[in-house]
């Protein structure tokens, strides 16, 4: 009732502040696509959360406070990009364990058909795919520009560690 109450006169601002907090997963989506309805009609929307997937989603300007100061700001594309880090999904038949300790390579993760990786660049994807050639069949190798919430956790995160 209230997001209805706040956009049946069209507004040219509308301000969110956790719009998707005690929602179902049925409910959160059809708020999304209403918030996108309202972007896509030319309705300029600020959008508070502490869920960065929402974020990613929905947001192409951002800024991330932490204490009250911005510690990322601008677009997202950009932000994404120059991050420096990227991360690297690896699927295979064989262990990928030795890629642990393998150079370049800033944080591993064991998932159930491989791993997943933070890692410093693009050189250290090549030379990880380099590497994998010839030890057995590689079902999936992706590299992608690092979530949202990997860039939030590094820079608002550092002072709860």
């Amino acid at each position: 009732m209230q997001f209805i109450s706040a956009v049946i006169h069209k507004p040219k601002l509308l301000i969110l502040d956790e719009p998707f907090s005690g929602l179902d997963p049925i409910n959160v989506e059809l708020l999304k696509e209403a918030v996108i309805d309202l972007k896509n009609q030319g309705t300029s929307i600020v959008f508070s959360s502490h869920r960065m997937d929402h974020v990613e989603e929905l947001c192409e300007h951002l800024c991330i406070l932490h204490k009250g100061k911005p510690v990322v700001h601008g677009e997202l594309k950009e932000i994404k990009r120059s991050f420096g880090k990227k991360n690297l999904i690896v699927h295979a038949d064989f262990s990928v364990e030795f890629l642990k300790g393998y150079a370049g390579v800033l944080r591993y993760k064991t998932v159930a058909e491989g791993c997943e990786l933070q890692i410093e660049s693009e050189t250290v994807a090549k030379e990880i795919f380099t590497e994998l050639n010839g030890k057995g069949f590689v079902r999936k190798f992706e590299l992608e520009e690092p979530s949202l919430n990997d860039i939030f956790i590094e820079k608002a995160g550092a002072s709860y560690e």
